[in-house]
């Protein structure tokens, strides 16, 4: 099996961008992922797409890029776990001969002029049925609760804190003051996020993702390949997915443990590393709880102690795990799994600029899907296997 890498990267404008569709902004983030590795787009042979909300793109991306005679052709979805569950899929293909670069493409338009983010994932009243419309008439209307009823269980097994949540939500606006791109970038204090007003408790609404339009990119070929192309290949040495199945009753693990407590692991032995031999974070921040959950599970703080973790500084600048460099989904653009693994690829390259930080060795990537149902993992780094 062939050592595979990263090779292209192509990302377009985020936030309200509105115009074009999620076809557009796939297709604009394929043909710079391929110019960013020096190939043409006929060189391509692979494409792998995840739709957004909207549905769309899906495999009829393919004969809008003038793609022809591919060797595969595939549409993915498994929410916010789909980009590393793509690059798994594209990396285990290539390395096995049966395709030769492969896109991988995430695009997504929600936002629409005159309307809030929050309508982007607004359900009408008509379209609640059934047991759905019971869970509506108790307050349950978003995802957004779903996620408050996990954090409030953590909180109540482990003593979480909203102000530990609120240290997530600053360090990582504080990384996102260094990137161009990123939609929010004025400082924000503990203060702040605590008098921002609750979305649902205990989450406030600085404790909420983002909602952008755009579209992003990567190449997936081999290593040797890779390392004969325009930019630095980004070389992937494992991969792993979790998707735990959590019942919403009592007993369950919901809110206590993610599917990154089977994809880390998984991830971490294909690539023959520790969670003490990572360098860099760049996480799945819909919410800044799955930030503090993902840490534990992962094994970088023990069970329950991921919001003193947190509160201590060690993931903003100048920490000792630097995580969301550029500042996430909170704070830069959310393009669900495609946000951590772009940055991933930003930092291993060295393309940082002032928020490069200074260890990139060892880059684990996380995905969320659902609510904590599925989960994905990657590491990468900047050196090939051989190098260690």
């Amino acid at each position: 099996m062939a050592e595979t890498a990263i090779a292209g990267l192509g990302m377009t404008e985020f936030g309200k961008v509105y115009g074009p569709s999620p076809r557009r902004f796939a297709a604009q983030a394929v043909r710079a992922a391929a110019a960013d590795a020096g190939l043409a787009i006929t060189d391509l042979d692979g494409l792998i797409v995840s739709p957004g909300l909207s549905g769309s793109p899906g495999i009829e991306l393919a004969r809008a890029l003038g793609l022809r005679d591919l060797r595969l052709l595939v549409q993915m979805n498994s929410f916010g776990a789909t980009a590393g569950a793509m690059v798994e899929h594209a990396a285990s293909v290539v390395a096995a001969g049966s395709a030769t670069a492969v896109a991988c493409v995430f695009a997504d338009a929600p936002l629409r002029p005159k309307r809030s983010a929050g309508s982007a994932y607004h359900r009408d009243a008509h379209e609640w049925h059934g047991l759905d419309g019971l869970r509506a008439a108790l307050g349950f209307r978003s995802v957004t609760a779903y996620y408050a009823v996990a954090a409030q269980r953590h909180m109540a097994r482990y003593g979480t804190t909203s102000e530990q949540l609120g240290a997530i939500a600053v360090g990582t606006r504080a990384w996102a003051a260094g990137n161009p791109r990123a939609q929010m970038r004025e400082p924000i204090s503990l203060r702040d996020h605590q008098e921002s007003r609750w979305v649902v408790e205990p989450l406030h609404l600085l404790d909420c993702c983002l909602v952008s339009n755009g579209g992003i990119a990567v190449i997936v070929t081999t290593a040797e390949r890779a390392r004969d192309l325009a930019r630095p290949p980004v070389y992937l040495w494992g991969w792993g997915q979790g998707h735990p199945g959590h019942r919403l009753e009592r007993g369950s693990d919901f809110g206590l443990t993610t599917g990154a407590a089977i994809s880390g692991p998984a991830a971490m032995k294909t690539a023959g590393v520790t969670p003490a031999e990572i360098t860099m974070c760049q996480l799945y921040d819909c919410y800044t709880f799955t930030v503090l959950v993902s840490l534990e599970d992962y094994g970088f703080c023990a069970k329950g102690e991921g919001g003193a973790f947190a509160a201590s500084g060690v993931l903003g600048p100048g920490g000792g795990l630097p995580t969301n460099t550029g500042g996430g989904q909170l704070s830069s653009y959310y393009m669900w799994g495609m946000t951590p693994l772009s940055e991933a690829v930003i930092q291993a390259r060295g393309d940082g600029g002032a928020r490069q930080a200074p260890r990139n060795d060892l880059i684990l990537v996380s995905g969320n899907g659902g609510v904590l149902d599925h989960h994905s993992t990657l590491i990468v780094s900047p050196h090939s296997r051989g190098h260690r």
